[in-house]
This record gives C-alpha cells, structure tokens and sequence, in this order.
C-alpha cells in the first residue's frame, strides 16, 4: 500500500479546504477575551443512549458483567449509529483473541474499499503478554491490526506487535505505518522483563496477518513516551511525555524515512527538546497570560537518549530541563495537521483539567518555530483531562477525555464552539483512539475497559449549535 503525501494530509485531518487547526481555538480565546461565557454548546444535539446497529450479534457476550447485547454502550446525538466491534476476548485470525487495554489508534486506507485500523494496548507487565513470534519480550501487550470492510464489519483482525508494554498512544507515519509508543520504563529483571522498555516501535499498516520486527527505535529515546506526530514535510517526529514535568521532544532522523523500516534500519538521528523563549519555563501553571501568543523557540539537544538506569537525575527529561527545555504537565495525544502539530497536555492549566499546545515548525531553520497555548479547560465540566486527539476533516478537532465521572468525547468547532460530541454510557472508563475513516464517514473510538472499539457514523456536515 502506498499512502501518498496527499493521502497523509487526509488522514491528518487536514483536507477541509481552508480549515486552520488552530483557529477553533483562537475563537474560543477570542471570545473569552470579550467577555463572553465560554461553555458547551449543544454541538450535534442532546446526546442519548443507543444501542449499537449490531446488537443482535452481540446478544450474550457479556464483558465485565455488561451484556453488549443489550446495553447502550455510548450516547450520540440525534441521526449518529454505531457499531461495536473488536472486543476483548473474542477471537482473531492469527489464533489468538482480542487484547484489553484498547488505546491510541489510526487508520489507513485498505484494498477493496477496507480501512485498516493499527491500535495499541495498554497493558502492564504484569500481563500474560501476546503469545505470537516474533515478540520484543516475554510480558506486556502490543497492537493489534483489525481490517474493517466498508460495511462496518471486521473482516480479519491479528496481533502486529508484540513483547511490549504500556502502549498508550503513538501516531501514523506518511510511510504506511503506526508508531506505537511505551508508557513505561521496566528494566531486565523487573516482573519478568528480559529486555530494557520505554522506547517506541514501528508497526506497517498492512491487511496482511504480520507481526512487526519488534526493533526499539533507541534514538527516539527511553522515557514514558504518550504519542508522536509526524510532519510530512521534514519527517521529523514529534513526541509527547506522560509525566508531570514532563518535556515536548522532535526527533530528526539522518536520512527522511520514506518507507516503513526505514526508522529501524536507518533510524539514528538527534534527540531535541523545545525549549520556550522568553516566557516561563513551567508552563503547567499560570500560563494563560500566553494564550494565543504564537511563542519563539529553540531545540536543545539530548546528550543521552537510552539511560541504562531509571534516575530521575540521569533521565532524558532532566537532561533538557537542565538546558532551559520546557515543563509540561502530562504530555499526551498528539496529531499533526495543516503545517501544526497539536498535542494535549491532561493536567496542566490552573484549573489542573487541561491544556492544548499547536507547535509551528519552521523546516527552514530547524532552530526556531512557535508554539501557542490555545485552550486550557477552565473546570471540570468543561474539559475533564484531554488525552487522545484528532482532527476531523472537516475542521473540528476531537478531545477524548480520561479524567473521572462520565467520560466524553469533546468536539471543538472552527468557530471556537466546545460540545459534547459522544459519551461512555456503559463505565468511566476513558475514551481513546479517536480517528476517521478514509472516506471521512466513520469516526473510530475506543472504551479502554472493558476493550470495545466503535465506529460511528452520522451527518457530519450538518450544522452544529
């Protein structure tokens, strides 16, 4: 499969035609900044229980005591459906069944009118792990690779990655592949692990049953890695940190990858970590003085990238803070599109609910870019912890939340407008893995617990309120 530039810029959620990523965002602010209540609007329309199109054939698989059958399993608003698909427990084609921990994921365009949607699971070391060759190590989790036919059905799904753990969220790659990431730091001898963890691994997005060479990407670094955004321009990959002071880091590789191995095989490069001028280091706080104020940068390097240890002193996030790099508050989904890569950070922000950053790269001076603060949720009822992102194709960027009580997907529109677009109507269990089909009809969305991945379709164009 050949996913060209153009294709890319789709899947990025980029190909509405003069959609700015970040001007829903700048509208909000605006907004704020004249005096007007921000809030949530009613988007698509009141959300309400459904059950998925495919209940019947759901009927008796019960999942952590719920019976899929006859349960709502999300909330939508008027004229949206979905079905359930992709289920723990239920078998896959490689002889193997579905793993837990359904998190971040993206899709591709398939043969035959078929998308192909990579997605992570988040499981601990403590797992029995996935018991397919090849594998990176004996514990932990992977992906798994579900080809959806354009009924909304899976046709065939099969482990791509195995021998890892905590593989929270990660990004696509303008070469045909995901890059999943490690939440996690365990180290030979540790609950059964053979092999050091905390790295990022690249799994091709393929309809064929594949596991994926189970190579490290070292150069990427060793840390608790959340997601990665790729600029097609440059091919430089941006990744975001899951800790509390956590930093924003880009990873230029020596030679531009234009395939998928060519990280594994020709991945090494330098290691940098942004570092903000003339504003405050920590921006986990008391930042919103900065919003929509476009903020000149610079790169520092990473002297070394795979600490063999896991000190917080020799770690890669300390060396850059060492070197002025800036303080994020949980570095989480990331997304690149129109010429900006946007990530979240869950906790940062005054009200400790969250904040969104779109970094500017410059690929003239790799030196310089901006970066702006564009939302920082004001309450809980709001914006409740944005983890995973995306951006539609029309426009409107997607925040699935992780935080605590019911659990949402937010839709933010290009006038600045939040509304709640999806709600969990089974658990709290977080949403994760938002993405959208190819052809732009299907929005694709994961209940991590019990493990259910949907797909949503519905009048996108129709106008919100």
């Amino acid at each position: 499969m050949n996913l060209s530039r153009r294709n890319f810029f789709t899947l990025a959620g980029a190909s509405a035609v003069g959609v700015t990523m970040l001007s829903p965002l700048e509208a909000l602010y605006a907004r704020r900044a004249n005096g007007q209540v921000v809030g949530l609007t009613g988007g698509y329309g009141p959300l309400t229980p459904k059950m998925p199109e495919n209940a019947d054939e759901l009927v008796g698989v019960v999942r952590s005591g719920i019976n899929l059958g006859t349960t709502p399993l999300l909330e939508l608003p008027p004229g949206f459906n979905y079905t359930a698909i992709s289920i723990t427990g239920q078998p896959m084609d490689d002889g193997t069944i579905v793993p837990g921990g359904h998190d971040g994921m993206a899709a591709f365009a398939g043969p035959n009118n078929t998308t192909i949607l990579v997605r992570n699971h988040e499981l601990s070391p403590s797992s029995n792990g996935l018991n397919v060759l090849p594998r990176y190590d004996q514990i932990g989790g992977g992906t798994t690779t579900i080809v959806v036919g354009p009924n909304r059905r899976v046709r065939k799904q099969f482990v791509s990655l195995a021998g890892t753990i905590r593989n929270c969220a990660g990004g696509p790659t303008p070469w045909d592949s995901w890059i999943s990431c490690e939440e996690n730091l365990t180290l030979p001898g540790t609950g059964g692990a053979m092999k050091r963890h905390g790295y990022n691994f690249e799994v091709p997005a393929t309809a064929d049953i594949q596991v994926a060479d189970p190579i490290p990407l070292v150069a990427m670094g060793r840390f608790n890695h959340e997601a990665v955004a790729v600029d097609p321009e440059s091919g430089w990959i941006y990744e975001t940190e899951d800790e509390g002071a956590s930093c924003f880091y880009r990873f230029r590789a020596d030679v531009r990858p234009t395939r998928y191995g060519d990280l594994q095989t020709r991945g090494d490069g330098i290691l940098e970590a942004l570092v903000i001028e003339g504003a405050p280091q920590d921006t986990r706080r008391n930042f919103l003085q900065y919003k929509n104020q476009p903020l000149s940068v610079r790169w520092v390097k990473i002297d070394n990238v795979d600490p063999a240890s896991n000190s917080a002193a020799t770690s890669v996030r300390q060396q850059g803070q060492n070197k002025g790099a800036a303080i994020f508050a949980r570095g989480e989904g990331a997304w690149y599109g129109n010429g900006l890569i946007y990530f979240t950070c869950s906790s940062g922000g005054n009200a400790g609910q969250g904040q969104v950053f779109a970094y500017k790269p410059n690929n003239n001076d790799p030196n310089s870019g901006t970066i702006t603060l564009v939302v920082e949720s004001p309450a809980e009822n709001i914006l409740n912890f944005p983890d995973n992102i995306t951006v539609a194709p029309f426009g409107d960027i997607f925040l699935c939340e992780d935080g605590s009580n019911t659990e949402f997907v937010i839709g933010v529109t290009p006038e600045g407008d939040l509304y709640r677009f999806a709600a969990n109507a089974i658990n709290g269990s977080e949403f994760a893995g938002a993405c959208f089909s190819p052809d732009d009809r299907t929005m694709f969305v994961n209940i991590q617990s019990p493990g259910i991945t949907c797909a949503i379709w519905g009048p996108w164009s129709r106008n919100r309120t």
